[in-house]
């Protein structure tokens, strides 16, 4: 080779490995919107995911999540919104909080449809779950897998909760939904909704005497020091928990990419309700080595509580969809 050759091997090289990186495929980030953290089971599973999507795509994806409803300044309300609108690319969301703009999803706050984990499972893997997926995915989100908050329970601060009578009077925070309030009007409580941030001070001053949540944000928040030394488990509903990502977003990916995403949701979503059913016993513990007293409805209570909410199911029935609450009541009752 003449030096003119050699000078000119030498600068293609030198040309290519200057522009190497160029070629190279960047990361994409996405933000996945929580409302509570990693502290929790919730938090948990959008971990889980994260981790999942980033080591399967070699880095290619990154989901980056913020928890305490961050991106919609605190009101978890409007998540849904904020993520057709595209100003959040993902989610690990809860049901009743994406209810109001999806009423297909008020479905699990129906009181005392659900009596255990069986029946959640019978509703979110059959018919009803994929009809739920598909109002979801009309409304501009694609959904991908199922998580799960668990069963929502009654603590207050003023005594034993057996049957309806003990509401009367009882004011008690609730979420931002009006089958919340229906369902505790029905039992003769006074229903008060307020964000999170707003209830912890008002149980701590009497504002409101109870409040209604999973016993890992029971034991987690530490609501017993707020005054919450009555808890009754009476599992009058459960909350799904729903992977979802933005419907543009999702249409940018590759089909490599949306079945990599969506295969890692379906797996941290199996293994956060996993985890979370199996922690229940040891959390309940916890929450009785502090004091506070658990009552335990005996069947004929549950159905006192049953009995007395049927009114509720006369209301909502109609705007959830008779079809769709006769798919989940079939599930169910075939479990």
């Amino acid at each position: 080779m003449n030096s003119k050759n050699l000078l000119t091997a030498l600068a293609a090289s030198s040309l290519l490995l200057i522009s190497a990186p160029t070629f190279a495929q960047e990361t994409r980030e996405f933000s996945v919107s929580t409302v509570l953290s990693d502290a929790f089971p919730w938090g948990q599973a959008a971990v889980k995911w994260a981790e999942l999507v980033e080591e399967r795509s070699e880095g290619r994806m990154k989901l980056t999540i913020y928890p305490n409803a961050q991106l919609v300044s605190g009101d978890q309300t409007r998540e849904f919104s904020a993520m057709r609108s595209g100003i959040i690319d993902m989610a690990v969301a809860s049901t009743i909080n994406w209810s109001p703009q999806v009423p297909e999803l008020n479905l699990f706050s129906l009181p005392f449809l659900m009596p255990d984990e069986a029946a959640i499972d019978a509703i979110t893997q059959g018919e009803a779950g994929q009809a739920i997926f598909e109002a979801i995915e009309k409304r501009g989100v694609i959904p991908l897998a199922w998580g799960e908050n668990g069963f929502r329970e009654l603590s207050n601060s003023r005594g034993a909760i057996s049957q309806p009578a003990d509401l009367k009077g009882l004011k008690v925070r609730v979420v931002g939904s009006p089958l919340f309030l229906d369902t505790f009007n029905t039992l003769g409580a006074n229903p008060t909704q307020m964000s999170w941030a707003d209830a912890q001070p008002a149980l701590t001053t009497g504002a409101v005497d109870g409040q209604e949540n999973p016993l890992s944000v029971f034991d987690v928040a530490r609501i017993d020091q707020v005054g919450q030394k009555h808890l009754t488990l009476w599992r009058y509903m459960a909350d799904p928990l729903v992977f979802g990502v933005n419907q543009r977003v999702w249409n940018s990916l590759s089909t490599e990419d949306q079945t990599l995403l969506k295969e890692a949701a379906i797996e941290a979503g199996a293994w956060e309700i996993a985890k979370s059913r199996a922690e229940l016993v040891e959390t309940l513990e916890r929450i009785k080595e502090r004091g506070v007293e658990v009552t335990e409805l005996t069947p004929e209570q549950h159905a006192a509580f049953v009995d007395a909410t049927q009114s509720v199911y006369e209301k909502w029935v109609p705007r959830i969809g008779q079809d769709l609450f006769n798919k989940a009541k079939a599930a169910v009752d075939a479990r």
